[in-house]
């Protein structure tokens, strides 16, 4: 059984852990904040691997931003990591294989091979957090487009130019239906801009109408993009993961999104695979692929 380095790096921390390849963790999952410079994050990475380096088979990197076809380096790169960050040759990182792929694709296929849409060949993954990510599964596939970018979640939603999006243009899915979505939504229902995502949760728990209000809008925003993937992918279901998918009711969107589409009837589950799915996902891809 092959044994790998797990890693995982976000905006805000790099957590690594050995994994095998059923996608089990075996040893506890260490973090480290991310390091604010591209060659303070290459440095921080060779120590990370050289403390496994001699105990493991390859090394499986889940990063943000896209990341080319060979899966050896990133492509395009997020606001959340520093200047310079796509430049990195992670090659030079180990003398073992070091295989790179963008977190959320690695989260898709954590889904797919142990997760909440196991045994579906066909699936689409959205990560609803401070933006939104996503991983598509076309034929059992991950689908990586001619570059290695496809997946991201930033299709227009409206033409009125309301919302500017992380990417640079307006309206996109993923600023509705993000956690930042979901305050730019309760900053006009309540009439409050200084109202908070965590704000907007408390107080619908507590059954302030406008909160409540604002979920619901948010919540059908996301059945919206979900309508659109649905009549473009035709999956076998939408797994809904990261840090804001608990608030989501998934039975109401499954119905909902069932009585809109145009394609056959398709499932919305909250993910299974964990917190620590994209280098999970990670290593059970590069299993596969190297």
């Amino acid at each position: 059984m092959n044994n790998a380095l797990g890693i995982d790096i976000g905006g805000t921390k790099i957590s690594y852990a050995v994994i095998d390849n059923n996608g089990e963790i075996k040893n506890e999952v260490k973090k480290i904040s991310t390091p604010k410079t591209k060659d303070e994050i290459y440095n921080a990475l060779k120590n990370i691997i050289a403390e496994f380096e001699d105990n493991i088979d390859f090394v499986a990197i889940a990063t943000a931003g896209a990341v080319n076809n060979e899966n050896t380096g990133v492509i395009g790169s997020t606001a959340n990591l520093p200047s310079g960050y796509k430049d990195i040759d992670f090659s030079t990182l180990s003398k073992k294989i070091v295989f790179i792929e963008n977190d959320a694709n690695c989260a898709a296929w954590a889904e797919y091979k142990i997760g909440a849409s196991k045994g579906m060949k066909n699936s689409v993954m959205l990560t609803l957090g401070t933006g939104v990510g996503g991983g598509i599964i076309v034929n059992g596939k991950l689908l990586k487009g001619k570059s290695g970018a496809a997946g991201e979640m930033h299709f227009i939603m409206s033409r009125k130019n309301e919302r500017h999006c992380t990417c640079g243009s307006y309206d996109c899915f993923e600023a509705y239906a993000s956690g930042n979505g979901l305050k730019k939504t309760a900053e006009i229902v309540t009439d409050n801009p200084d109202i908070t995502t965590y704000d907007v949760i408390e107080l619908a728990g507590n059954n302030d109408e406008k909160s409540i209000e604002a979920l619901k809008i948010w919540q059908n925003d996301i059945m919206l993009g979900i309508v659109g993937l649905a009549n473009i992918f035709d999956p076998d279901c939408v797994v809904l993961s990261g840090s804001m998918e608990k608030f989501v009711n998934t039975e109401e969107i499954e119905k909902k999104v069932n009585s809109l589409i145009v394609t056959t009837p398709v499932r919305v589950l909250h993910a299974k695979a964990g917190n620590y799915s994209g280098m999970i996902g990670a290593v059970l891809l590069a299993n596969e692929l190297i």
